[in-house]
């Protein structure tokens, strides 16, 4: 069967290589014959070889010779005019050499296969140069990993550490091949060493050298160029006064690289090997490159460091320099900063010691981190103090704080919760505007949230003339603990606020008694949390029972029109005559004292203001006086039948020991006292 017009020529420069042969396999008789290079190629002679494929058996391993005729025969059944295929072939000596065989598969006119024309060569040659190339872009894709995983590292380092510990941590180092590093700073012409390398590496008098000393870091710096030391002996003559301190290391080699950033230098990395002599050029182009993603990252390191240093510099001049030592109570107070993010936060805490034993406590959290945040929220921290310190209650002092942000200039609203506490009677008073309700920790460890009634935050509510704020009212007993925070200190990621309060209610009641050790222990929890917020904290617990002694005094202010002080005052009473020890007389003093009061708020003009005392002598007295500005003396008259009016002074005749009226100058008070059991 001819078919030279179905056949074309090897191309000639295939058949000049070394070791090819060609063959005609005919595959109605089975037979395939060899030309002498062929026979060369498969290493049988001409008469080892009787023109049948099987016989070729010895020379193919069987697991090859099953590969080669899937190939050959698959051709055969889809038509194809050519393959090929490399497959091993074992030599005479026993050594397997790559071998690359093609074929044309010659067909009559209705397509079946009649004949395979072919040529078959020595590859091993081609495939180990295949091998030393692919080797060779593996090494190369390697080394351009190691860049880009290094410069993705470096990118999320935010401190000086942070780059240190990218490259000194043990992969890191396992792929640049180094042992250990050195590095050094810039500062003031002279080389700060902050990483110092393997155990026993640090030299006494290096932690700072001078830029003109005959030590490699400060000769890369100098130079501005690499420094490659490529054996013991090199780093031993180049650097006398360094090797003999270094030589137990074993270092074999090292490569010192300045770290230049914006065309100047800013420190020197020094990798050190124990395994290795001399560096490729490939090696010491991947070098220099990871010296300048080094040098750019630890340069926005430095900034940031430089910037967070400042920030957290100035959120400390806005907060309290200290916190003030209050009568009847433990403060514990902890400001977080974030851990991520060079920008200054808003938040803030402030105690605020009030008249009368009571203490003003405040946390809040301005909108934003950047330095108006922080401005504004020393602002909102001076005003909230002068308010409460005026002696206004409340509510009052969270609306006049929410009016004052609302008329400065800034788009920014806050959150903030402020607390009045009365420490002699353990009576506490809540305002919370946006922010996020206090926890309460009781004397036996357990903690539970406590809710508070709210609006809407500072700046907004003044915006939308909603200046509204409820009192939500709690008695503190002696040893219960109150705890006002941020949100960044519940903030959980993956977790909603929620489940953070949850968590940070639980740390409370696992967390010690003491009240600095449970203040270090949540700031400690909060940063192995992570978040991106910064976060404030203050512990504010009452101490044991302090009821006044004879002289001792507590005051209520009471505006005329304000149904809240009405309400303070009476909580007041309450918890005065709990803490007092007069339970069995509690009912007629708080009803007295509430008509004193509101007889004083409807027939005067003015505010009125209650006091209660304790007096001691033959008998234990509890007196009441309720103070206005009119002189006009009050007169006790019988009501009619159907009279709303005119028992105010009956009741107080009729339920105190003894009552009386005195003239305060513009104004009068009217008193009554009444005998209490003494304590035991």
């Amino acid at each position: 069967m001819s078919e030279p017009d179905r056949w074309p020529a090897p191309p000639e420069t295939i058949l000049a290589l070394n070791r090819t042969g060609s063959f005609d396999w005919d595959l109605e008789s089975g037979q395939m014959y060899m030309d002498p290079a062929a026979h060369d190629v498969f290493d049988v002679t001409p008469d080892e070889y009787d023109s049948r494929p099987e016989a070729l058996g010895v020379r193919v391993p069987p697991h090859e010779a099953h590969r080669l005729d899937a190939v050959v025969s698959e051709a055969l059944k889809n038509g194809s005019r050519t393959y090929g295929a490399y497959f091993r072939l074992r030599r005479r000596d026993g050594s397997l050499r790559w071998t690359h065989t093609q074929g044309y598969i010659c067909r009559d006119d209705n397509g079946r296969p009649r004949r395979i024309l072919g040529i078959i060569r020595d590859a091993e040659e081609e495939l180990l140069e295949t091998r030393i190339r692919m080797e060779h872009d593996a090494e190369t894709r390697r080394q351009t990993s190691i860049v880009e995983g290094t410069t993705a590292a470096l990118a999320h380092a935010r401190t000086v550490q942070d780059v240190i510990d990218v490259l000194d941590e043990t992969q890191g180092l396992a792929n640049l091949g180094a042992a250990s590093l050195v590095m050094g700073l810039v500062e003031a012409g002279r080389i700060h060493l902050i990483a110092e390398g393997p155990p026993g590496a640090f030299v006494p008098g290096t932690r700072f050298t001078r830029i003109d000393e005959s030590y490699p870091m400060s000769e890369v710096v100098r130079t501005l160029a690499p420094r490659f030391i490529e054996s013991r002996e090199d780093f031993a003559d180049s650097y006398p006064l360094l090797w003999p301190h270094i030589s137990h290391l074993n270092i074999t080699s090292a490569a010192y690289l300045p770290l230049i950033a914006q065309a100047r230098p800013i420190g020197a990395l020094g990798l050190l090997y124990q395994d290795k002599t001399g560096f490729t050029a490939d090696e010491r182009n991947l070098l220099v490159a990871l010296g300048s993603s080094i040098a750019q990252s630890l340069q926005r390191a430095m900034f940031y460091e430089q910037e967070k240093d400042l920030a957290a510099g100035l959120q400390q001049a806005m907060l309290p320099r200290s916190i003030p030592a209050v009568d009847g109570a433990e403060i514990a107070v902890r400001y977080r900063s974030a851990k991520l993010g060079r920008d200054i936060g808003g938040d803030w805490y402030d105690v605020i010691p009030l008249p009368g034993g009571k203490v003003g406590a405040v946390i809040g959290d301005v909108q934003g981190h950047d330095t108006h945040a922080a401005a504004v929220m020393g602002q909102l921290r001076i005003v909230l103090r002068a308010y409460a310190a005026e002696g206004h209650t409340p509510a009052t002092v969270m609306a006049r704080a929410s009016v004052f942000l609302h008329e400065l200039d800034t788009d920014r609203f806050a959150t903030c919760l402020y607390v009045q506490a009365d420490l002699t009677t353990g009576v506490v008073q809540l305002v919370r505007a946006g922010h996020i309700d206090p926890l309460l920790r009781a004397k036996d460890g357990t903690c539970r949230r406590a809710p508070v009634a709210g609006g809407l935050p500072l700046g907004l509510s003044a915006e939308f003339g909603r200046l509204e704020y409820p009192v939500t009212t709690l008695e503190l007993d002696p040893g219960q603990t109150l705890l006002l925070c941020t949100d960044g200190l519940v903030e959980e990621p993956g977790h909603d606020l929620d489940e953070g309060v949850q968590s940070l209610t639980a740390q409370v009641a696992s967390g010690p008694a003491d009240l600095e050790a449970l203040a270090e222990r949540l700031v400690e929890d909060a940063d192995r949390r992570g978040g991106d917020d910064d976060a404030a904290l203050l512990l504010l617990r009452r101490r044991g029972s302090a009821a006044p002694k004879s002289g001792g005094r507590l005051q209520q202010h009471v505006a005329p029109n304000d149904p809240m002080a009405l309400r303070e005052a009476r909580h007041m009473v309450r918890a005065a005559v709990r803490a007092w020890g007069a339970r069995d007389r509690s009912d007629e003093i708080e009803l007295v004292a509430d008509e004193l009061v509101t007889n004083a708020l409807m027939h005067t003009e003015g505010a009125a203001i209650i006091t209660l005392r304790v007096l001691s002598g033959v008998e234990r007295r509890m007196r009441v006086e309720v103070e206005d500005t009119s002189s006009a003396l009050p007169r006790r008259r019988e009501a009619g039948e159907e009279g709303v009016s005119g028992r105010g002074l009956l009741l107080v005749d009729r339920l105190a020991d003894v009552w009386g009226v005195e003239s305060r100058g513009s104004g009068k008070a009217v008193w009554c006292e009444f005998t209490v059991p003494n304590r035991d």
